[in-house]
């Protein structure tokens, strides 16, 4: 893409910080976003940028929680920014709009590096154990983070509930709202799947914090740097699924369809850092009930996103396959009970 060839609100964005498009020698638009648009641009003084816009109005269908995602994501950069030892973007520039305030916007710093999911075929083993416990730790830190109160900031629900099992019982009814408003088929019906979680909330009074929980801690969001052998964590990157909640449920994305139990060198890291992993029945009651979040949403978002046939298959099969593991292990717990 030519810097002459910008779209006119990405050239609105960078007049709010004095650039035009005279000063950008290369713009490209960068692939990964399920949601919003990324395009990266280098400026003659050597200045590196990514510029991040969510989708023009009527662009299509969205989940109730995708509402105003951006805000969150500026959150997330601002709330983490003293944080010691974590590579982070900085934000350059905030572009915000409206009442309440929608963040239409965002200019941040482009940090070095390439995906760890790209790079994971060549790391050695010793390598990977490596840096999943300086990931463990950079994780840790971020969870001491506190904010203000549950949920997810752009308040999609209205305002947040009082206690986190108020909060996370909004955010399930939710995408079990979208789950009925665009027919996803799921393992369960809506309701059983509805009442279900109610019954388990009982677990979710014992989380009384609000931590800052990234939620999209998949290999693809964290960026790798540096030569084989000697690589190092260079990037945590697009916060925009965050909520303050319970820091449990980072463990979804950090080991998706995986047992995080099961990374030792993850854990390690984790509780050098200070980070509790402890994994009592509670917690992996609690645990189960954020992968029936994910899933779920990962199960509703592909109506609307209009995933190939292919794709969609996949999602159906694989996705939902672990959803129904989850689900019965939720109902296991349950039956348990005296």
């Amino acid at each position: 893409m030519s810097p002459e060839d910008l779209d006119p609100s990405v050239t609105a964005v960078l007049t709010a910080v004095s650039v035009t498009p005279a000063d950008v020698v290369e713009c490209t638009p960068l692939a990964g976003g399920t949601y919003n648009s990324l395009l990266r641009l280098v400026l003659r003084d050597g200045r590196r940028w990514v510029v991040k816009r969510p989708p023009s109005a009527g662009s299509g269908a969205t989940l109730r929680y995708e509402h105003n995602l951006l805000r969150g994501e500026t959150e997330y950069y601002r709330a983490a920014r003293h944080v010691p030892g974590v590579p982070l973007p900085r934000l350059v520039h905030t572009e915000t709009g409206g009442k309440p305030p929608i963040v239409s916007g965002l200019i941040m710093t482009e940090l070095p590096g390439v995906p760890w999911n790209e790079a994971d075929a060549s790391l050695a083993p010793g390598e990977r154990a490596r840096l999943r416990a300086e990931l463990g730790g950079v994780v840790a830190r971020l969870h001491t983070a506190t904010g203000p109160e549950f949920g997810y900031p752009a308040w999609p629900f209205g305002p947040s509930a009082a206690d986190w099992r108020g909060t996370f019982t909004a955010m399930t009814d939710a995408v079990l709202d979208d789950a009925e408003r665009y027919g996803v088929q799921l393992p369960q019906p809506v309701e059983q799947v509805r009442e279900m979680i109610a019954e388990t909330g009982d677990v979710l009074t014992e989380v009384t914090r609000p931590a800052l929980v990234h939620f999209d801690l998949w290999q693809g969001n964290l960026l790798l740097d540096g030569t084989p052998g000697a690589r190092i964590l260079s990037g945590v990157i697009d916060a925009e699924r965050m909520f303050w909640g319970d820091p449990v449920a980072e463990f979804v994305s950090l080991a998706l369809f995986d047992d995080i139990e099961q990374d030792d060198a993850f854990l390690t890291g984790y509780a050098a850092a200070g980070g509790d992993a402890t994994f009592t029945d509670s917690v992996r009651l609690r645990l189960h009930l954020y992968r029936c979040y994910l899933y779920l949403i990962m199960l509703v978002e592909a109506v609307p996103r209009r995933y190939p046939r292919e794709q969609l298959a996949w999602t159906r099969q694989h996705v939902g396959g672990h959803l129904s593991v989850s689900l019965d292990a939720v109902a296991s717990a349950l039956a348990g009970r005296p």
